[in-house]
């Protein structure tokens, strides 16, 4: 529903000011790309706690605290600034009035392995359900994702249509559990041939939305 990548980035670089301003020594320490390995260290030692990003930022941030002298406490304040900037961003144009459209005849749902607030980004109202791998315990494309959803839902894996934009953790994991799948390849990346093609392949969420109700 957004570009991902700019808005973690642009979320860092907020983290990093402050931490500039309140604990120095952490980024003198430590560039942006070491305290990403620190987090993906810390999800091989505790397997456990892989799926759970929040977790994972926190911890590392605690450690990286303690390791430079202050208090582990920091981690919680800085991970809020981190957040918080995580959370500023506007969503693609064909976003809000495609899913407005849609809401009409479907239950609209979300299902994400990241830890971003749709009501801090102003869009949770138009979802009757939003999962994540935190609240899951498991990230996709694990199985459990997206039986979960299914239950909550109240609704039989095959009454689903599941739209993502990852050909093997969206398309092919909810394809394996019994749902219905939907591509969208905003970047006109071509279908990888080793993966069955999904139901239905767009270009955005105006294109699926003219897709599920082409009588609007």
């Amino acid at each position: 529903m957004w570009d991902v990548e700019p808005v973690l980035a642009r979320a860092e670089q907020r983290l990093v000011e402050w931490m500039r301003e309140h604990c120095p020594r952490i980024p003198e320490r430590l560039t942006v790309e070491q305290m990403r390995a620190a987090r993906e260290q810390l999800a091989r030692e505790r397997p456990e706690k892989a799926h759970d990003v929040t977790y994972l930022r926190i911890a590392t941030l605690a450690r990286h605290a303690r390791d430079c002298g202050y208090a582990e406490e920091i981690a919680t304040r800085a991970f809020e600034v981190f957040f918080s900037a995580r959370n500023e961003l506007e969503p693609f144009d064909d976003v809000r009035p495609a899913l407005r459209r849609l809401q009409l005849r479907y239950a609209l749902a979300t299902l994400s392995n990241g830890n971003a607030d749709l009501a801090r980004i102003g869009l949770a109202e138009l979802f009757t359900l939003s999962l994540n791998a935190r609240q899951i315990g498991a990230a996709k494309p694990h199985r459990r994702c997206f039986e979960q959803l299914a239950r909550e839902l109240r609704m039989a894996p095959e009454q689903i249509l599941y739209v993502g934009d990852d050909p093997l953790l969206d398309v092919q994991a909810a394809r394996s559990c019994g749902m219905r799948t939907a591509w969208i390849n905003r970047r006109r990346a071509p279908w990888p041939a080793q993966v069955a093609a999904p139901d239905i392949a767009v270009s955005d969420c105006a294109e699926l939305a003219q897709a599920l109700d082409p009588s609007s």
